[in-house]
């Protein structure tokens, strides 16, 4: 794939524009965005990198957009399963809700360069030892194991602080309340940081765990490096919208971990399998390549991905439903399906009984 220095430059300059956009028009002002705010804007994003993605397939062909929209598809699956450490963060240092907004911008920002960073040191192992494509399927095995082992999420769980964290608090000052959206404020001549700023370090410092799974995904369904770092950028771009679009839907996804430890696992088999084509060590078939397992074509890793994805959403919405339908009363599940409200049932209460022990006025044991 020959991609000009100039697509270089207009792709970054419109990923920088999008992120000064974002930051001028919708964060400057602290506010917290309503609802059809934040799925106008998603849809935005969502839009632009389809655009993209439909772009590549004309100028490039198939084979390319195909990878692009499986590691586009990929790396946003990863960002919404993100969210969900976000929101322990945004929870455990009671983040306002309308400066919320700036904490995720920037923590995408990081994100994005920490990731531009990693992308590059990984293409270039790629180019020059074979023998990565190991390392990273045995990191997504790995993964996909934990994702696995973990059982989904539970809402009830604390965000613990990371060693970074803890020595930030020890070598900054901070105060103990925000001081409106400021980073940093002096007070009796001295400075401390606010809360805000400790939150950004937190989401930073979990944008470096995230690239871990993130960047071998992405390498096992394209070793492009403009699709690499285009496929990141768009599933990064909008994850701020996307965030308060579906604040109160996260848990709702509780089988999304075991859909991502398949997918995780399929490419980490599928990076295994190219390292095994490419192979060059020498305890491994005498250093020759290992070509009697074929290639997982492209066509087949997003079905594998699509697939999973909609099974997993379709079983969590099940499970939600049926969650939702056992807590209710007798009968009142037919009623809520049919639009009706759902009243608890009368009680007959004597003027010399204490409200406590009425009983309802259908119980024959009282009549």
């Amino acid at each position: 794939m020959d991609v000009p220095v100039w697509v270089w430059a207009l792709t970054i300059g419109l990923i920088v524009g999008m992120l000064i956009f974002d930051l001028v028009g919708h964060v400057r002002t602290p506010h917290a965005p309503t609802l059809r705010e934040s799925a106008i804007w998603s849809g935005v994003y969502v839009g632009i990198a389809v655009v993209f993605g439909l772009l590549i397939f004309w100028f490039y062909g198939a084979q390319f957009g195909g990878e692009y929209f499986a590691g586009y598809i990929t790396e946003k699956s990863l960002s919404i399963d993100n969210l969900f450490v976000f929101v322990l963060i945004m929870a455990s240092f009671g983040v306002p809700r309308e400066l919320q907004q700036k904490v995720l911008l920037y923590g995408i920002t990081f994100a994005l360069v920490l990731r531009t960073v990693f992308i590059v040191v990984g293409a270039a192992a790629i180019e020059n030892f074979s023998w990565v494509f190991y390392l990273f399927g045995a990191i997504l095995i790995y993964t996909a194991w934990a994702q696995a082992r973990s059982g989904g999420h539970n809402g009830d769980e604390d965000y613990k602080e990371n060693i970074l964290l803890r020595a930030a608090r020890k070598v900054f000052p901070t105060t103990d309340e925000y001081h409106s959206d400021k980073m940093a404020v002096r007070i009796d001549g001295k400075r401390y940081i606010t809360p805000l700023a400790i939150a950004l370090i937190a989401i930073g410092s979990a944008d470096i765990l995230f690239a871990v799974d993130s960047i071998p995904a992405i390498f096992g369904l394209t070793q492009e490096t403009y699709l690499v770092f285009a496929a990141n950028a768009f599933s990064l771009l909008g994850l701020r919208q996307l965030f308060f679009l579906i604040d109160g839907l996260l848990d709702r996804l509780v089988y999304l971990s075991y859909g991502l430890a398949v997918i995780l696992g399929f490419i980490g088999v599928k990076l295994v399998i190219h390292a095994l084509h490419t192979n060059e060590l020498g305890f491994i078939n005498g250093g020759e390549h290992v070509t009697a397992i074929p290639e997982i074509p492209t066509w087949l890793s997003l079905s594998v991905i699509l697939l999973t994805l909609v099974v997993t959403t379709v079983a969590s919405l099940a499970r939600n439903r049926r969650d939702r339908a056992e807590h209710l009363p007798a009968g009142a599940e037919g009623a809520e399906q049919r639009g009706a409200v759902v009243t608890p049932e009368p009680v007959e209460v004597d003027a010399d009984v204490d409200r406590t022990t009425a009983v309802p006025v259908n119980d024959p044991v009282h009549r």
